[in-house]
């Protein structure tokens, strides 16, 4: 027996708030539509499933639901800015070698942004 993937499933009241944030903003690919359930993944990526389990998120922040690795967080922190969306913890280099910000996604969910 192998686990082939993990998916978080988080509960929405609209699934279109996700699309335009998830889609638009993050540019995940809707890899599964059914209308009351949207699955996204990276476009062309393949990741070797993870699950974490966390007291805090690091340097005294909350525990983000999700953490998404990006090639460049300056450039997606600039976007999610011009967006307005809500920035939660301001983009920093943390000591354990990430560049990473918070933002809250349309259903308050604090979503981890971070770049290697």
């Amino acid at each position: 027996m192998a686990v082939r993937r993990i998916v978080p499933n988080l509960q929405v009241s609209d699934p279109e708030d996700a699309r335009r944030f998830y889609a638009d903003l993050l540019g995940l690919e809707i890899v599964m539509d059914h209308g009351w359930i949207v699955t996204f993944a990276a476009k062309g990526g393949s990741a070797m499933p993870q699950v974490s389990f966390a007291t805090e998120g690091g340097s005294g922040t909350p525990v983000p639901v999700l953490s998404i690795e990006v090639d460049d967080a300056d450039e997606l922190y600039r976007r999610a800015k011009a967006a307005g969306v809500e920035i939660v913890y301001d983009i920093t280099d943390e000591p354990w070698g990430v560049r990473r910000f918070y933002l809250r996604d349309p259903f308050g969910n604090i979503v981890n942004i971070l770049s290697h």
